[in-house]
């Protein structure tokens, strides 16, 4: 599998050119170039489509984060793994900002590297690869977005060509999956399986939200009579954007959905999605506060990250916290995110809320994050993202080997 990978090494230094591509080699990438300069690395993923290209970030000319730039601003698009000899925050600030500008960070690392380090590159790329559903096809990138229009987003949310497929969520302590998060995909006839970057901002954009909103939840009613059929009984996840909250009635209108189907009003939580604030502060408690009065679960998603501030924690009727796969994702190894994430965890629970830990990967994470007292875990190490026929096949799995039964930490 690692066989298909193509490998650029980019650093100044020629010594550490060839031991990092020892280091790929051993670790199984057979196919690994070098390259000194960023200017000749721009022409070389141009030119030979590299699609790993492991950095470093102190470069004369070009630094890693103007090279990084560069890659956005030139539609450049390989899965970056960060090499520096800087401090931890410098390789976590390069990340992020490579993040924001729709980069793939599969690593990042503080020099000296080791051998280690880069066998689990490698294992978390074919981890990854697995765990993500068949590609589509490669159109052009024109081809695709003259195909994203209004009518053709409000015809897939219709048909449900634009559908939820479902994360699940494991407790730590006994194993158990014991939710279920829907998360957005489009079947498209001609394009094949999208993922949400490929369509979301558009979406959003036509002012789609609310229809989002309803098809989302339609479909996890739906997946959830059927796992229920199947002896399981498992909560779903919806995701919510803030600025739906400015209808008065959405409280209701939610309400009437899930009780007309039969369900349980506890058993639906809503994700507060914090991404665009526009929403007044009275509709926001308002339609928070009427939310958690009608039963539905109101969770803080991507803690840590944009408008999820601590007072929106403490005034808010939440029931769980979901700290952002920023935090958790290498944070067994990472001192200064390993700080954040105890902290966020302590704060949760002292508040009294159930913590998930978003974005676990590794075992190592996982055991992290299991010692230091979060509830729930969700992440490729569980599963991808499934349709809701793959997901109840994974509940007749159970369990899974990653959890064995333990007792909380105390």
């Amino acid at each position: 599998m690692l066989s298909a990978y193509k490998v650029l090494v980019l650093d100044d230094h020629a010594f550490q050119c060839a031991h990092l591509k020892d280091m790929l080699e051993e670790a199984g990438f057979s196919h690994v170039d070098t390259l000194q300069s960023a200017g000749d690395a721009l022409r070389g993923i141009r030119d030979h489509g590299y699609n790993l290209v492991v950095m470093d970030v102190n470069m004369p000319v070009m630094d890693g984060a103007q090279f990084i730039h560069e890659l956005a601003r030139q539609g450049l698009n390989p899965m970056l793994a960060i090499v520096t000899g800087c401090s931890r925050r410098m390789a976590n600030s390069i990340s992020l900002m490579a993040k924001e500008k729709g980069l793939a960070v599969v690593g990042a690392f503080v020099k000296p590297v080791s051998p280690e380090q880069m066998d689990r590159l490698a294992a978390g790329l074919l981890r990854k690869r697995s765990a993500d559903p068949p590609s589509a096809p490669h159109p052009d990138a024109d081809h695709a977005s003259s195909l994203i229009d209004r009518q053709s987003l409000e015809s897939a949310l219709r048909d449900g060509s634009i559908r939820a497929w479902f994360q699940p969520k494991k407790s730590l302590s006994s194993g158990n999956i014991v939710g279920a998060e829907a998360l957005v995909r489009w079947q498209h006839r001609e394009l094949g399986l999208m993922m949400p970057s490929s369509f979301l901002k558009a979406l959003r954009d036509y002012g789609l939200d609310h229809e989002l909103l309803i098809r989302m939840l339609e479909d996890g009613l739906k997946a959830y009579r059927i796992w229920r059929g199947q002896g399981h009984r498992i909560p779903i996840s919806i995701n919510l954007p803030a600025s739906l909250l400015d209808r008065p009635q959405l409280p209701d209108e939610l309400y009437y959905m899930v009780t007309n189907s039969g369900l349980p009003a506890e058993d639906v939580t809503f994700e507060l999605l914090e991404d665009d604030m526009a929403v007044g502060a009275g509709q926001y408690y308002m339609g928070t506060s009427r939310l958690r009065l009608k039963g539905f679960g109101l969770s803080q998603d991507d803690f840590g990250k944009g408008y999820s501030t601590m007072y929106s924690l403490i005034s808010t009727p939440f029931t769980e916290l979901k700290i952002d796969r920023a935090f958790v994702c290498g944070a067994a190894k990472d001192e200064v995110r390993a700080a954040a994430l105890v902290s966020s965890v302590q704060l949760g629970r002292q508040l009294g809320l159930q913590v998930t830990a978003e974005g676990v990967e590794t075992m190592q994470d996982l055991q992290f994050v299991r010692q230091i007292g979060c509830d729930y875990a969700q992440g490729y190490l569980i599963s991808a993202a499934l349709d809701a026929s793959a997901f109840g096949r994974l509940l007749a799995d159970e369990p899974n080997p990653y959890f064995p039964p333990c007792t909380p930490p105390h």
